[in-house]
């Protein structure tokens, strides 16, 4: 049987993430997930739907050279239908690369994530990183 607390759903999404289980990853959200990117760099602003969702971190993954990575780096925080987690994630490329920290918002609904909310501590590295719009 599979969670479909926040928690669970959150542990599920962030699992399969670290195994590049992506049809795990993707089966975690709802058909109308809402993904806002922070920033001012070609990734960000508000990704909507599945399609939309799988477009962007198709992207970022082509951008990174495949290197993007995200790492869990404490506990899960929940407050009802929202799950916090720090993160770090991670990018390499010939001509740059990132690491830092963050934090991950997700929404959890109905055992789906309705929503993500992205944190990062560097701003400007990371808009660095992945170019402008």
């Amino acid at each position: 049987m599979t969670d479909t607390t926040p928690a669970g759903v959150a542990a599920t999404y962030f699992g399969a993430l670290a195994q590049g289980d992506i049809p795990t990853v993707m089966a975690q959200f709802s058909p109308d997930v809402v993904w806002h990117q922070p920033g001012s760099h070609q990734f960000s602003g508000t990704h909507t739907g599945i399609d939309g969702v799988g477009a962007l971190l198709g992207g970022m993954m082509q951008a990174s050279e495949g290197s993007f990575a995200l790492v869990v780096t404490g506990p899960a925080m929940v407050n009802g239908e929202m799950v916090a987690l720090p993160v770090r994630f991670s990018g390499n490329r010939a001509d740059g690369s990132m690491d830092m920290a963050g934090v991950d918002l997700l929404t959890v609904r109905n055992g789906k994530i309705i929503a993500v909310h992205l944190f990062s501590e560097d701003a400007t590295s990371e808009d660095a990183f992945w170019g402008q719009r």
